[in-house]
């Protein structure tokens, strides 16, 4: 028999096995992964399509017997089989932490997985923000909009990117990442979270990965709220390549390999300064690259 993990916490991993055609529902199994698993090193994600034994069709147990090939994996979330991802930030209450984003994109691209960027809180961005982030994303070649999950504003747009496909969801604390997936699937009542208002942190109201499905072929996998990420196996000198906007400033570079850093006669500072390339975005690089230079080698 064959299903599709959907919730995994534990040590159990709750799996979902389509119905008979026609009668619409699935059956979830409570599975435990077989040993050999551990022995091979080989965790079974949420997302995994996988090969299982049913122990009692009464109590609906079973056995993990084989993961299915995957094709996709990230490492955080940790996730498997998603075909693009849906990061959330919102505009304000919290500010939205750009280097946290772009560290998310840069793993995103990584893993060759296309990423959605959604500001939320369009309902209380009385300064008119979303308009300049929308701009700098897609100079960078991402697809970008804003909503209000609150009012339920431009979430139909949001679904619409999601149709016929598995689409990892995640973001920040405190953002409204819950608070859409109602919108989007109101079957389902997730429990949301409120802002500290000492700190404009959200609680974390999502404490494991979790696939909804939303219709036929469409699921989302919710994740719980991420507030930091490291950039793993990236050389420094590989990091540009991860800003898309860049590469038609390049060829103004006086040499070859610039890091666009402190060379003299570079084209990324010239269009900076000249306000073609977001200020922000490469401030962020910088820092980026700061850290990748640093970065002990083992």
């Amino acid at each position: 028999m064959q299903g599709k993990i959907i919730r995994g916490i534990a040590g159990f991993y709750y799996v979902y096995v389509d119905g008979k055609p026609g009668d619409g529902q699935g059956t979830v199994y409570e599975c435990k992964a077989k040993g050999v698993f551990r022995k091979d090193h080989k965790k079974p994600l949420v997302g995994d399509n996988v090969e299982l034994d049913v122990l009692d069709e009464e109590t609906k147990k079973g056995n993990i017997r084989e993961i299915l090939p995957r094709h996709s994996e990230l490492i955080r979330p940790a996730v498997a089989n998603v075909d693009q991802a849906l990061v959330i930030f919102a505009i304000v209450k919290p500010q939205p932490n750009f280097n946290l984003l772009d560290r998310f994109l840069i793993m995103m691209q990584q893993q060759n997985i296309p990423c959605i960027i959604c500001f939320n809180k369009l309902d209380i961005d009385e300064k008119g923000e979303r308009a300049n982030y929308e701009a700098i994303y897609r100079k960078a070649g991402y697809c970008t909009l804003s909503i209000s999950a609150k009012e339920k504003k431009s979430v139909d747009e949001v679904r619409e990117l999601l149709l016929g496909r598995t689409t990892t969801v995640a973001g920040p604390s405190g953002v409204g990442k819950s608070s859409l997936i109602n919108c989007l699937q109101p079957d389902i009542v997730m429990e949301t979270g409120e802002i500290s208002a000492k700190i404009e942190r959200g609680r974390h109201t999502t404490r494991h990965s979790e696939l909804i499905a939303l219709g036929e072929d469409t699921y989302i996998l919710d994740t719980p709220g991420f507030s930091s990420l490291g950039l793993f196996e990236l050389e420094k000198e590989a990091l540009a390549s991860y800003y898309p906007e860049f590469a038609e400033f390049e060829k103004y570079c006086r040499f070859g390999g610039c890091s666009h850093i402190t060379e003299p006669v570079c084209g990324i500072r010239e269009a900076v300064e000249d306000g073609e390339l977001s200020r922000m975005r490469y401030d962020n690089y910088c820092l980026l690259y700061e850290e990748l230079k640093d970065r002990k080698k083992y």
